[in-house]
C-alpha cells in the first residue's frame, strides 16, 4: 500500500527523536510511504518585506510553538508492523523532490566548522527553479540540484531518553550524506517495537563536509518504501550503513574527525569479511587500494565519515 504523510504540528517533532514518541502511522513491511517535509525555524525565514512566502504548512508549524531542541523539523514517527529490536530496517529511497521555491543557507554564532572565524550571523535565501532543477544565490552561479533528506532516521535505543536532532549516532538521524538521495537505500538498526522512522531536514544540495552549517535547507517531498528484514534472517545489524546503484556505503560517527574515520575503515573491513573470502588484513589492504573515504560533515557534534566501494570490484 501506498500512504502519504504531511507536515503539520500533529505529525512533527522539532528537533528531537526520542523512543517514547507514539507513532503518527503504521504501515506493513512492503509499504511506501509520501513525506511532504518543511524546512526552518523562525529565525531563519525571510522578512514580511521579502519576495519570498513561507508554506503554510511550515507557517502552521511556526504557530504551533512546539517543544524544540534540536534545528530540524522531523516528520513522523512512522512505524512499521513487527518491526522489533535487533531487527533491520530497509528504506528504499524511491523519489525526493523540491516543494519549495527557496531555499537557505545560514551561518551562526559558535556554530560550524571554522567559527572563531565567522562569528557574526548570516543568513541566504537561494531561489530554486524546481522546473529546471537549479538554485542561484543572489552573490553566486546558478548550481545543479541533487536533493536528499540530511536526517533519516529510526527511534534511539529507549535508554538514550530525548536527544537533540543535531548529532547523528547509531539510529540514523542528521547524517548529511549526500549521497542518499533518490535512488539509494538506507539500512537502520531497529531499536524500538515498531522502528519508528522519521525523516525532514530536506538539503536541495551540498558539498562533502557542510563546513558552514547548512547545506541548501529546503523543503523536499520524499517517497519511501520500507522493507523490515527479522534478524533471525539477517543478523543484528548495530550501526547505518547504506547503497547506490553503484557503490556499498558504511559509515561512522564521532566527536573527533580521527576516530569517525577509524570508525568507518573498521566498518568496512568488517563488511568485506563478511562479504568475501578476504581476510582482515587483506581487507585492510583492499581499502586502500579501491575504497573511498570521505568528509561527509564536520559540523554536528558527532562528525561523519563515510567510506564508498564501487560495486562490481570486489562483489
Amino acid at each position: 500500500m501506498h500512504h502519504h504523510l504531511a507536515s503539520t504540528p500533529q505529525t512533527v517533532r522539532f528537533g528531537i527523536f526520542d523512543a517514547a514518541f507514539d507513532p503518527v502511522l503504521t504501515v506493513q513491511s512492503g509499504d511506501s510511504v509520501t513525506f511532504d517535509c518543511v524546512s526552518g525555524g523562525p529565525e531563519v525565514m525571510p522578512s514580511a518585506e521579502s519576495w519570498l512566502t513561507i508554506p503554510p504548512a511550515l507557517q502552521a508549524i511556526h504557530d504551533a510553538k512546539l517543544d524544540r531542541i534540536g534545528p530540524h523539523i522531523l516528520t513522523g514517527p512512522v512505524a512499521i508492523a513487527g518491526a522489533e529490536p535487533g531487527d533491520t530496517l530497509e528504506v528504499r529511497i524511491e523519489s525526493v523532490e523540491p516543494n519549495n521555491d527557496w531555499g537557505y543557507c545560514a551561518v551562526r554564532p559558535l556554530a560550524g566548522t571554522i567559527p572563531e572565524d565567522f562569528p557574526d550571523r548570516y543568513v541566504s535565501h537561494i531561489a530554486v527553479d524546481r522546473a529546471r532543477g537549479v538554485c542561484k544565490p543572489e552573490w553566486g552561479p546558478q548550481l545543479p540540484l541533487k536533493p536528499f533528506f540530511g536526517t533519516m532516521g529510526v527511534a534511539p535505543p529507549a535508554k538514550y531518553g530525548r536527544l537533540s536532532s543535531r548529532e547523528p549516532r547509531e539510529h540514523g538521524g542528521n547524517m548529511d550524506n549526500k549521497e542518499l538521495g533518490a535512488g539509494a537505500t538506507l539500512y537502520l538498526p531497529v531499536w524500538v517495537p515498531g522502528a519508528n522512522f522519521s525523516a525532514g531536514d530536506g538539503h536541495g544540495r551540498q558539498g562533502d563536509g557542510e563546513v558552514c552549517v547548512n547545506a541548501l535547507e529546503m523543503g523536499l517531498t520524499g517517497t519511501f518504501t520500507f522493507i523490515l528484514h527479522k534478524a533471525s534472517e539477517v543478523g543484528v545489524a548495530t550501526w547505518p550503513r547504506a547503497e547506490t546503484p553503484t557503490h556499498w556505503i558504511v559509515m561512522g560517527f564521532n566527536e573527533d574527525l580521527d576516530l569517525a574515520m577509524k570508525q568507518a575503515l573498521r566498518g568496512m573491513i568488517d563488511f568485506i569479511c563478511a562479504r568475501s573470502s578476504l581476510t582482515r588484513v587483506q581487507a585492510y589492504q583492499f581499502c586502500s587500494l579501491a575504497v573511498d573515504f570521505r568528509v561527509t560533515q564536520t559540523v554536528n557534534g558527532e562528525k561523519g565519515v563515510h567510506g564508498m566501494l564501487e560495486k562490481g570490484v570486489l562483489f
